[in-house]
């Protein structure tokens, strides 16, 4: 009889200054160019003003969402999502969205945005079928030239509660 393959989520937590190897490891797979240097990631994870969720499977990073708070305002913006290859198609971007979008709204947000590539359609449609809505288009807001699409999505009090 064959064995049936168990479909297995990695954990999700905040990411902490031992990721920092994996986090720019991952950074510099995912993005062509617009990459974070190990500096940046570093003030990221250690500021009370970011947001850095990680899905991990053992010891291996598995994905990366990034948020921007800020105290003046309600809206958070999600900064960076990042998935390894070989682990895409398995549900962890979905995951890591739903829990910044907690933790976004436990910090007291109401909104969050972001900015997506306008030819990276797996992505839209990801943003999609979690409820953002388009808002916008940035022109020429990547550094190759390519414009952005601004989406934004209600959270807070409407916030997604359950993780997957």
């Amino acid at each position: 009889m064959p064995t049936q393959r168990t479909r297995s989520f990695p954990r999700l937590r905040r990411a902490r200054a031992g990721d920092l190897e994996a986090l720019v490891a991952l950074e510099q797979a995912s993005f062509a160019g617009d990459r974070m240097s190990a500096r940046q990631w570093r003030r990221h994870v250690a500021s009370p003003r970011a947001i850095a969720i990680v899905a991990v499977e053992g010891e291996r990073l598995l994905g990366v969402a990034l948020v921007f708070t800020h105290a003046a305002h309600d809206i958070a913006r999600l900064y960076s999502l990042a998935t390894a290859e070989d682990a895409r198609g398995r549900g962890i971007g979905d995951r890591l969205v739903a829990a910044v979008e907690r933790a976004a709204g436990a910090a007291g947000r109401r909104r969050l945005r972001l900015e997506v590539r306008e030819d990276n359609r797996a992505a839209q449609r990801l943003y999609e079928r979690r409820g953002f809505r388009r808002i916008g288009r940035r022109a020429g807001y990547y550094e190759d030239g390519e414009d952005a699409l601004r989406y934004e999505k209600v959270i807070g009090d409407r916030a997604v509660t359950s993780m997957r």
